[in-house]
């Protein structure tokens, strides 16, 4: 309990820190927000206009910036964000029509790479210097250094327009509502290119982690015992060489909040990536603030979750306490 009480409280001063950096870092950046949103009409910035746009953002010098502070803390409590400037709606509306694509597509890929790693990664450790292990690790480490756009413009190319086998954009069929199926589909290149391009790094550390553990004494004396190899596999040396793996893959599923932006705007996906994309593009500062602050919040919690899970398949790693 006491180590719980602990990383719950790193929990609370780490959200803190990025909840203060999320504040300052926009207003400390070069130029000023209000002059880039009235800039987009390319007229005379009047000063009434420009101060207005001040006090909406929480910055200009007549804003004192400790009542600022307090106020965004408060509004980021009550989950008021503001509006997007881009959209002219809710920021809040606006990132829940595109979390659920990114969390579908980025989400269930990023698992799959790394369910698929892993277990590649521990089988090719387990019959070292043989074909698997010879063949599956160099082949998806080359591939795996390939950026993700390139990965996603030739699947672009070979399944959409050579092929013809797949649709090459969007998240759905634009013509009437969408369909599971019709969204399956369209999520199909988009999710190859993430898993294609993750997976080698998967299999490579738990193929090393893998190799170190199966040399530990208790793996050779869960041998002497006579145990199937099989529950060796997995019951010792597997569970032990994947608890270093869980902190990566746990930033992993943090940083899906943020989508594979590459990814999302090769196909035009309707995730949260191409949204802060788009948020950047057009200078939508209360949208990018709040995606920035999902990101970090997300990888704060996934973190968190993998420090516990960590403590209870490896009590060690409590320390003292």
């Amino acid at each position: 309990m006491r180590y719980l009480v602990r990383r719950f409280g790193f929990l609370l001063i780490a959200l803190w820190g990025a909840l203060t950096l999320n504040f300052f870092i926009p207003r400390l950046m070069p130029g000023n927000p209000a002059e880039a949103i009235l800039g987009q009409f390319h007229g005379h910035i009047n000063p009434n206009s420009l101060k207005a746009i001040e006090v909406a953002l929480g910055i200009g010098k007549h804003q004192n910036l400790f009542v600022s502070y307090l106020e965004y803390l408060r509004n980021t409590m009550t989950g008021n964000f503001g509006v997007s400037f881009s959209q002219r709606i809710a920021v809040s509306t606006v990132i829940s029509r595109a979390l659920p694509w990114t969390l579908g597509l980025v989400g269930v890929s990023t698992v799959l790479g790394f369910v698929f790693g892993t277990v590649l990664g521990a089988v090719a450790a387990w019959r070292r210097g043989g074909w698997l292990d010879n063949v599956l690790p160099p082949s998806f480490i080359v591939i795996s250094a390939f950026p993700y756009f390139w990965v996603g413009l030739l699947a672009v190319w070979l399944f959409s327009f050579t092929l013809n086998w797949l649709p090459y954009e969007n998240g759905f069929n634009q013509i009437g509502s969408p369909q599971l199926g019709d969204i399956l589909i369209h999520a199909i290149l988009p999710s190859f290119t993430i898993v294609i391009t993750s997976i080698g790094g998967w299999i490579l550390t738990m193929r090393n982690n893998m190799i170190t553990v199966v040399a530990e004494d208790y793996v050779k004396m869960a041998r002497a015992k006579g145990l199937k190899p099989r529950r060796i596999l997995w019951q010792y040396a597997g569970r032990n060489a994947l608890l270093p793996n869980l902190t990566g893959f746990a930033m992993s599923l943090g940083f899906v909040i943020s989508g594979a932006i590459l990814v999302e705007d090769v196909f035009n996906y309707p995730g949260v990536g191409n949204l802060l994309l788009q948020a950047v593009n057009a200078e939508d500062y209360p949208l990018m603030q709040t995606l920035f602050l999902l990101i970090t919040v997300a990888v704060l919690i996934a973190i968190f979750l993998s420090d516990i899970a960590t403590a209870i398949l490896d009590p060690r790693t409590r320390g003292g306490n």
